[in-house]
């Protein structure tokens, strides 16, 4: 069995379930475990340097023109695919700018020879990452292993949300996660969730909707009580970078979370952007930020700070 993967969730998936010997191709974003950046790498970003000299604003941009030019934001490299010989493709549908479209995954496929098997991991929310990980387990001969993890993974989901689950509305804090700040993004699809699960509100994001743009007046007006910076594919160093600009805009010192010094910065790259196993971590160390409380000496704070 030769397994491509064309996200990094996918990559994660397979190495929790033990199929890193039949991995034959990631993509360059593929970090994860440290192991995944040895793998032969088949796809890579189309802008230079996969964007990390450039501001927020300018890659708002450049993923904009490249939407309206109907230009892909990844591309194979060529001849890689072919190499590779996959069996089984681990693809996505549900972002275009987040990973190969899956439209040109198909066209890629038509090249090839032989009739690799293609699965599309398309999660809007926490059940449907868990239930990926099963499909992959199942697809690849890895059923007992996929409900191990998945089993592990719900029991420490149900850590978080056994404590939070009577809390009331008044001892619930406002949210406000920043997925992006030039222009503002809020966080959706699973985001919601695990903030409601973590004990919290989220004032802006929808459950299982894609991540909204929105008006630094609306962030404003949402009065947070809590603010996680978590642009999306930044890791916190990046993400606390972005504090100043957020600082400069009017009525940032007025957001109760200022005030009440409940910032926050979480890991987007290696939690929130990936829907696979670590989504979880992300909603422990939430919990954390929401909750310390109550969660204090659930896990050691791993990615986040004040």
């Amino acid at each position: 069995m030769r397994i491509v993967s064309l996200l990094p969730s996918a990559t994660e998936i397979c190495y929790a379930l033990g199929l890193q010997d039949s991995l034959v191709g990631v993509t360059h974003e593929c970090d994860y475990p440290a192991d995944a950046a040895t793998k032969t790498v088949v796809v890579e970003s189309c802008f230079p340097n996969d964007c990390k000299d450039m501001a927020p604003g300018e890659v708002d941009s450049k993923i904009a023109e490249a939407i309206i030019t109907h230009t892909p934001v990844y591309r194979f490299k060529p001849g890689a695919m072919e190499a590779a010989k996959p069996d089984i493709i681990l693809a996505q549908g549900l972002c275009d700018v987040c990973a190969v479209p899956y439209k040109f995954v198909i066209e890629e496929i038509r090249k090839l020879r032989g009739n690799p098997q293609v699965m599309s991991l398309d999660p809007r929310d926490l059940t449907g990452i868990l239930t990926d990980i099963r499909r992959v387990g199942e697809l690849c001969g890895k059923v007992d292993e996929a409900g191990a993890v998945v089993d592990s993974l719900e029991e420490r989901v149900g850590e978080v949300a056994g404590p939070t689950r009577d809390l009331p509305a008044s001892k619930r804090p406002r949210v406000a996660v920043i997925e992006w700040t030039d222009p503002i993004y809020v966080g959706g699809h699973w985001v919601p969730e695990l903030i409601e699960l973590a004990g919290g509100i989220d004032v802006l994001g929808v459950l299982g909707e894609p991540s909204q743009k929105v008006e630094w007046s609306a962030v404003v007006a949402s009065k947070p009580d809590v603010v996680i910076i978590a642009p999306c594919g930044y890791d916190i160093p990046r993400a606390k970078a972005e504090l100043p600009r957020l600082q400069a805009l009017a009525g940032w010192n007025d957001l109760p979370a200022v005030k009440n010094g409940c910032v926050y910065y979480l890991d987007a790259n290696a939690t929130l952007s990936r829907p696979g196993p670590r989504m979880v971590d992300a909603l422990e160390d939430i919990a954390q930020m929401l909750h310390p409380e109550i969660f204090h000496c659930l896990v050691e704070a791993r990615r986040w700070s004040e």
